[in-house]
């Protein structure tokens, strides 16, 4: 049986700024919206920054999808 995985990049559909959180949702078939509520619950558990910060990277650092 083979495994495929999805590439990790981000999203062009489903994008509310960069589409780094509709890429993660969908490289791991996890709900978009979902993924977006934890990652605001985590960041202003952690005063916001770190999570701002971790955003900056990931937009950074992840392919857009296609390109």
């Amino acid at each position: 049986m083979e495994h495929t995985s999805r590439p990790f990049v981000r999203s062009r559909h489903d994008r509310m700024l960069a589409g780094v959180m509709g890429g993660i949702a969908r490289r791991f078939g996890w709900n978009s919206t979902l993924v977006r509520v934890i990652f605001v619950l985590v960041s202003i558990a952690s005063a916001a920054f770190p999570g701002i910060l971790v955003y900056l990277i990931l937009w950074l650092l992840m392919p857009d999808e296609g390109g």
